[in-house]
């Protein structure tokens, strides 16, 4: 590991304990910032609304650090956006926002969307899917950017126990082997050609907070690459020394199968692609196979491709900070 980074490791590595709630309702009323939180949502009814419930109970009512929670549905077909709204969130759904340019499917599309649909100088973002929800994956990564001024992304860390569905042991919990595309595509990716990046626990998790001022600038990967994108960046923008990473203990959801998480590296691997020399792929898919009734059937999937511009481009979120 590079010596930068070891360094980094120790001045910007934290634990939710370090700043006690208190300490960073302070900082807020000192630095008179508002906070935002975004849900990225799609068919999750089941842990919606108890995540936006801890949200309104521990961190608006008892202590005044959120300022709105927003749900966008990106075009769910179960009651997810009625669940969120009966617990309090704002839902706002995808293609409502900025209907002049078409919405496409994917998870950056959604982030990009909810810089126009939220006031926040902080936005965090949390994946809907947690469950076991606490308030400390929000404050843990907000408090940061109140207390540190040079700080503008904060990146949460936990351990990612898997599901054991099979074996001698179904229903039981593997300690550490979640996260699998992390381990087997964007660290690899990151180590190998943006080694500052190597000290991130989980590069690709879906809770961070950061200046809208830096989200702003930032172009969004449409798809699953966001993540990694963000980071690289983010990186080029405005330094490691910008970037830190927040310790919030557990983090349980709903785990998706081998195909889909090799849809995801595929992605991902693009988002990288492009970073590394803006250039295009011969054939922009990835072809998997599954078996039916009359052997392996093949399943050809188009590859995300597609990246928004800097928030601060488009012409209707700049009329709107005018205003």
């Amino acid at each position: 590991m590079l010596e930068e980074v070891e360094r980094w490791l120790s001045a910007r590595s934290w634990s939710a304990a370090d700043r006690p709630i208190q300490q960073i309702l302070t900082a807020k009323r000192a630095t008179g910032q508002s906070v935002s939180v975004v849900l990225p949502a799609l068919n999750e009814e089941a842990t919606v609304g108890d995540i936006v419930a801890v949200i309104r109970r521990d961190l608006m009512r008892r202590a005044p650090l959120v300022d709105e929670v927003v749900v966008v549905d990106s075009g769910s077909t179960d009651r997810t956006s009625a669940v969120a709204e009966a617990a309090g969130a704002r839902v706002v759904h995808r293609d409502a926002i900025l209907p002049r340019i078409p919405a496409v499917p994917g998870k950056g599309e959604v982030l990009w969307r909810s810089l126009l649909v939220t006031r926040g100088d902080i936005v965090c973002f949390v994946d809907a899917d947690l469950r076991d929800f606490r308030a400390d994956f929000v404050s843990g990564i907000v408090g940061p950017l109140l207390t540190e001024p040079d700080v503008h992304l904060v990146k949460a860390m936990y351990d990612r126990p898997l599901t054991v569905s099979d074996g001698p042991a179904p229903g039981a919990t593997a300690a550490g082997q979640g996260g699998r595309v992390t381990e087997l595509m964007a660290r690899p990716l990151l180590n190998m050609h943006w080694p500052r990046l190597a000290g991130f626990v989980q590069p690709l998790g879906g809770e961070y907070a950061a200046r809208r001022s830096l989200l702003e600038q930032l172009p969004f990967p449409v798809g699953y690459g966001v993540e990694l994108g963000m980071l690289v960046d983010a990186l080029h923008l405005v330094g490691l020394d910008a970037l830190a990473q927040v310790d919030v203990g557990v983090r349980r959801h709903r785990h998706q199968d081998g195909q889909a998480l090799g849809r995801m590296s595929a992605a991902i691997y693009r988002t990288a692609q492009l970073r590394l020399a803006r250039g295009h792929l011969v054939r922009p898919s990835l072809t998997q196979f599954e078996r039916g009734a009359d052997g392996f059937e093949p399943r050809t999937y188009s590859v995300d491709t597609e990246e928004r511009p800097p928030m601060a481009e488009i012409a209707e979120y700049a009329a709107r900070k005018v205003a």
